[in-house]
Parts: structure tokens; sequence; C-alpha cells
């Protein structure tokens, strides 16, 4: 029974110490955050200040205005210049649309029957149409051809 006092008592202890310990990281925390803000307060106030005295001396309002308003200027005459410079001369003006389309469709109706002729067999890949059997003499002139010692008939200049 004593043993299970003392045990009691020890986990009190441990317990009353756990909870102290997390008061004192807690109140580091709190010190740690504080100190954070107060320097991120300082950093802000300073940038505030830099920023304040960069647009008082170094910026004018009324000179960026003036500088955007040239530059929007320059960027429509550069499309002008653009715009010149692609027109096309060599296309007519009095171009129909209705031609146009029908232009159009033919060139369709022309890539599609390419697209068909592609499909097919090329003529010398397909099987040749040749009868079964024999059905004359082969060869009923090639008994008067000579022939040299190989077989293949000699050609006769013709002086």
């Amino acid at each position: 029974m004593e043993v299970l006092k003392r045990k009691r008592m020890y986990e009190g202890q441990r317990d009353q110490l756990a909870g102290q310990q997390f008061n004192i990281d807690q109140a580091a925390f709190g010190v740690e955050s504080a100190k954070a803000s107060v320097s991120t307060v300082k950093a802000m106030q300073a940038a505030s200040k830099e920023l304040r005295h960069t647009i008082k001396k170094e910026l004018n309002v009324d000179a960026v205005e003036d500088m955007t308003d040239d530059m929007a200027e320059l960027f429509e005459d550069f499309d002008e210049i653009n715009e010149a410079l692609g027109r096309n001369f060599a296309t007519p003006e009095d171009l129909d649309e209705a031609d146009l389309e029908a232009e159009l469709d033919m060139l369709e109706d022309e890539f599609e029957e390419e697209q068909e002729l592609a499909d097919e067999t090329p003529s010398y890949l397909q099987e040749p149409a040749l009868p079964s059997l024999p059905t004359g003499v082969v060869g009923k002139n090639a008994s008067a051809a000579k022939v040299d010692e190989h077989g293949l008939p000699m050609i006769t200049p013709n002086i």
C-alpha cells in the first residue's frame, strides 16, 4: 500500500512538473513571437520610410504618366508600321468570300481524293492478272535467234 501511495505522489509531481515545463515553453514561445513581431514592425517602418523617400525624391507621378502616355503612342505608331509592312500587295481587294469558299471546297475534295489514292495498293505491288495456263506457243521466233554460250540472244550489228 505504501508503494502505491508513493507511486501516486510521484505521478502528481510528474504531472505538476510537466505543466510547469509547458508553461515555461509557452512563455518562451510568446517572448520569441513578440521579438519577431517587433523586428517585423521595425523592418516595415524602415521600408515604408525608404519607399516614401524614394517616391518623393526620385519618382514624379506626372513624369511617370507622361512616360506611359509616350510609350502608348510609340506602340500605336509601331502597330501602324507593322500593319503597313504586313500588307499583301499580291492579293486583290475584290475577292469574293464565296469564291474563296468554293476554292477551299475544291482543295478539300482534291485532298480527299489523294488520300483515297494513297490508301490503294500501288500497281507494282498488285498481283498481275495472268492466265492460269499458257494459251499459245512460247518463243515461236526464239529458235530463229542466235544465242551465245550462256544462252542469251546475240545482237547482230546493223551496218
